[in-house]
């Protein structure tokens, strides 16, 4: 049985806080998420025929700033999951030191199964219902597991037509026509790039020659193996959820994308051996890059796993188990809130250069999220190196404390 993600999410807490020795109120506060919203939403369908779709809007804390988080449109969108998903967003903002807390959002769909018009409506009813929660000062949803811009564009512009007046700072992910931010599209992969990179120096290693298997070919899967390849890495393996290709001399980005745009699947490859998503995670590689979605390495695989490397560009893809049996194994783990990060570092670049109606270039948007992620690693390394702990637990102490501190300081209402 699939481990619950938000009980995950707790025991990570719960672990955390033990070390720290953080207050119990405190604690308890933070087990809690701030607010919690479901909602209906009734779509006719192409057919002619009515169908009620489900979705939640969570946001964790407020104490550090403005929740901020993903939308995501997935058969598999439960409550207790996007709870796990708004609480590791609230981390994974304070340990890159952005002035957010987390938030989390979803739609329980199949958008395989889905015309576009069905989606806008969707999309547009979803943020109707959610839509007096969020703003660019409450709470400023993004795109996540399929969605993409388009969604983004929709959910600006209906909450525009409520307010009256053009409002692109509601989200980030957009299109650059209506406020989007250069560098937001790769900006995932191109942040665990970066992550890798650094974590690498303190290993006495390059990722210049580096094998790499990638996991999942959505946005950070495909961006990261395209990003890994121009850094002159040799990508042998990648999947999406219809399973993997294997080729130990190195598979071309350009060739695997576009065999992907035109099969819908990287299956079936020329000259590449099909493999399943498992096997794409036990092969011998010097990086593993778990880009799909949560519980994929636990304490049933974490064993056979032989990368000297792993780079979480998916949240929560390894379970606690996994997790202290790979640090045993001496296999170090970039944590999630670290290595996917670069999606709500450029998001808060966004959402910034929104308010104040002054645009960056791409090249300076990638280098201030280098200059985060490369701070953000010294700093987890460093931590993890005194206290003699894993990547995981040093990233989610510095998180935690910071998260902690401010809702000390901030006190308790009334």
């Amino acid at each position: 049985m699939k481990e619950n993600t938000y009980t995950l999410a707790l025991q990570q807490l719960s672990r955390v806080a033990k070390k720290l020795k953080l207050d119990p109120n405190i604690h308890e506060k933070l087990k809690h998420p701030k607010t919690t919203l479901i909602v209906s939403i009734p779509v006719m369908m192409d057919n002619g025929k009515l169908r009620v779709f489900t979705g939640y809007r969570v946001q964790h804390n407020i104490d550090r700033g403005p929740s901020k988080g993903g939308i995501r449109f997935h058969p598999e969108v439960t409550l207790d999951h996007v709870k796990a998903l708004s609480m590791w967003m609230t981390w994974k903002c304070a340990v890159m030191g952005l002035p957010y807390g987390g938030a989390k959002g979803g739609v329980t769909c199949d958008p395989k199964k889905l015309s576009l018009r069905e989606l806008e409506k969707i999309t547009r009813r979803f943020t109707t219902e959610i839509a007096e929660f969020i703003g660019p000062r409450r709470d400023i949803p993004a795109p996540d597991v399929y969605t993409n811009p388009q969604t983004m564009a929709w959910m600006m512009d209906t909450f525009s037509m409520h307010s009256g007046y053009a409002v692109p700072g509601v989200v980030t992910g957009k299109p650059l026509e209506i406020g989007g931010s250069f560098g937001r599209n790769e900006a995932t992969a191109q942040g665990c790039i970066f992550a890798i990179a650094e974590i690498l120096k303190y290993l006495g290693k390059s990722i210049k020659g580096a094998t790499v298997a990638v996991q999942g070919y959505g946005n950070a899967g495909a961006f990261s193996h395209k990003l890994a390849q121009a850094e002159g890495a040799k990508v042998i393996a990648v999947s999406d959820s219809k399973g993997g290709i294997f080729q130990p001399e190195g598979l071309d980005y350009a060739e695997v994308y576009r065999h992907k745009c035109a099969t819908k699947s990287v299956r079936d490859f020329c000259g590449a051996r099909n493999i399943t998503n498992g096997q794409l995670l036990e092969l011998d590689c010097d990086i593993l890059i778990p880009a799909a979605l949560e519980n994929q390495i636990t304490e049933k695989n974490a064993k056979r796993i032989r990368a000297r490397l792993i780079a979480e560009a998916a949240n929560g893809p390894t379970s606690e188990e996994a997790t202290e049996i790979l640090h045993k194994r001496h296999i170090p783990v970039i944590p999630d809130i670290v290595a996917n990060a670069g999606g709500v570092v450029v998001s808060c670049f966004e959402w910034a250069q929104n308010l104040m109606g002054y645009f960056w270039t791409e090249e300076e948007v990638n280098r201030r999220l280098k200059d985060i992620m490369v701070i953000a690693c010294q700093r987890v390394w460093k931590l993890s190196q005194e206290e003699k702990c894993d990547l995981r637990l040093a990233a989610y102490m510095l998180a935690v404390k910071r998260v902690g501190e401010a809702a000390r300081i901030r006190g308790i209402y009334p």
